[in-house]
């Protein structure tokens, strides 16, 4: 049965009272946003210290806004109107929505959803706030389990604007409605996801920093290079070793534990012991000073990249490929001054450019029949503009790999010669990112389009992995993860079902499938 449509009919009323228990980070968060979009709102916390350090920091928030000229005066006194403190749970027993922001504990969330119960309406909505824990087994522990949804908001969550909107086994469509209306309500984007480990945004984050942790720790290629790739190449705002080191290495190895053991060990998901190692070592990243980087006052500390040497340069042959490939090839050759060496096959002295995909250099070479003490590869994936990854064999001789790394560098373009990996780096992370994407949709946990919306808002990718799996083209795509598979033989490279098809029938990723059936009375179900 095709997931149900948001029914827009359930919008937030006005005059409506929303409760919000827990003034940590993410309850004020939610408390100012709701206050700014004209909600009155109910702030609990255990802690009644907690609740006064909540308001004051919120209305120190409004001052700057409003300094800022981004509020005005009477707005600033409408919204703190707006915003009433409870010393007890009695005070939500009108509120229309309740969503609790406590503590990441199963038994504390389950406790507190059942107190509610006792003092909230029988219409009222319970949502839970979790980043990791599930909405379903939130919702266990609640008398009415079909009213209790996920309403999970990024910190910060004023600037952070999505929300996912969790629908858990037993949630009525009535409360993931109604949550939705909400979020669009504070000026937030929604996205309907099911109740899985991860939910969408955690999920899909998954390929970029595993993938990556998987490069460094088979010796591809450093963590600076990989960023460098990343960044610069394929125009993320962070490298993930970058990315890493701000979250915190103790905030992202449980994530990426977590995940993997409740998806039963799926191979896509599996960490690497090189983080743990990090992380029983204290290199937490930012915070310690040390992590992937070394930081002093909070600044990341880089030793400056070696200048090539000039060497004399071969002539270049450049395998034939897809005529695109080959020319773009041809022409930044030749750009760079280098001479194009246009014979059928290679002259005996020439370099060997190969441009595979999903493959290593030294299969690339063989398959070519090219001389693999000559070769060089080269991803023409990432901006060629920005920056340029190279491969040899091991076989490739130390004058081959310094023409080229002289070569490709000598407009100031920055240069990766990485170790042999069947699809370099930017592809194995791309591709990655696109297929678990792809098994994201086939499993219905968000649609198409909310899995791409979510993580562009919610991990600033410059593309959704569903949009950029279009980009990149499904039948490549295709290609780089089956070589990639057949190299390694490790089933997390296996393609997923969603992208095998849209391959073979020419569709976009993003193109959704519904089941259409008709009862008796013709109504589509």
């Amino acid at each position: 049965m095709s997931r149900q449509q948001p029914n827009c009919t359930r919008a937030w009323v006005p005059g409506e009272t929303m409760g919000v228990v827990g003034a940590g980070v993410m309850g004020r968060g939610i408390v100012q946003v709701a206050a700014q979009a004209g909600i009155d709102v109910v702030l609990y916390d255990a802690n009644s210290e907690a609740v006064s350090v909540a308001i004051e920091e919120i209305a120190h928030i409004f001052d700057r806004l409003q300094n800022k000229k981004k509020l005005t005066p009477e707005q600033v006194v409408q919204a703190l109107s707006r915003i009433s403190c409870a010393t007890d749970l009695d005070a939500f027993s009108s509120c229309a929505v309740v969503i609790e922001a406590i503590v990441e504990r199963l038994d504390a969330k389950q406790e507190l959803l059942g107190l509610l119960e006792r003092v909230v309406a029988d219409d009222c909505i319970l949502a839970t706030n979790t980043s990791s824990l599930s909405v379903t087994s939130i919702a266990a522990g609640c008398s009415r389990p079909e009213r209790v949804g996920g309403f999970h908001c990024f910190n910060p969550v004023p600037l952070m604007k999505l929300v996912e909107v969790i629908e858990g086994v037993q949630t009525e469509s009535r409360v993931t409605d109604k949550l939705t209306a909400l979020a669009q309500q504070v000026g937030h984007t929604p996205v309907r996801a099911q109740d899985t480990p991860g939910f969408v945004v955690n999920h899909a984050g998954r390929g970029m920093i595993t993938e990556s942790l998987r490069l460094h720790s088979e010796g591809v290629a450093d963590f600076r290079a990989v960023d460098d790739i990343l960044r610069d190449g394929m125009g993320f705002r962070l490298g993930p070793f970058e990315l890493i080191d701000l979250t915190g290495l103790d905030v992202s190895q449980p994530v990426m534990e977590s995940i993997y053991q409740q998806y039963y060990q799926e191979p896509r998901y599996r960490p690497t012991p090189l983080a743990l190692q990090r992380l029983q070592a204290g290199l937490l990243g930012r915070k310690s000073g040390k992590g992937f980087y070394t930081y002093e006052q909070n600044q990341k500390l880089l030793a400056p990249r070696a200048e090539p040497r000039a060497v004399p340069l071969p002539s270049i042959w450049v395998s034939p490929g897809d005529e695109p490939t080959f020319k773009q090839l041809s022409d930044l050759v030749e750009k760079l001054g280098g001479t194009v060496d246009r014979g059928a096959k290679p002259a005996d002295d020439s370099l060997c450019l190969l441009a595979p995909l999903g493959q290593d250099a030294t299969t690339s070479a063989l398959e070519l029949g090219v001389d693999p003490t000559r070769a060089i590869a080269i991803d023409v994936i990432p901006d060629l503009a920005r920056v340029r990854t190279l491969m040899a064999t091991p076989a490739t001789r130390e004058a081959i790999k310094r023409a080229a790394y002289y070569l490709f560098s000598s407009d100031k373009v920055p240069v990766v010669m990485i170790r042999e990996s069947a699809g370099f780096v930017a592809q194995r992370v791309l591709a990655t990112i696109a297929n678990i994407g792809c098994d994201m949709a086939q499993q219905r946990i968000a649609s198409p389009a909310d899995i791409d919306r979510a993580v562009t808002l919610g991990l600033g990718y410059p593309h959704g992995p569903l949009a950029w799996g279009d980009i990149l083209g499904a039948e490549k795509l295709v290609k780089i993860l089956t070589n990639m598979h057949q190299a390694s033989q490790d089933p997390r490279y296996r393609v997923s079902p969603w992208l095998s098809r849209r391959a073979r029938l020419g569709l976009s990723l993003l193109s959704d499938e519904h089941i259409f059936s008709e009862d008796w009375t013709g109504a589509v179900v």
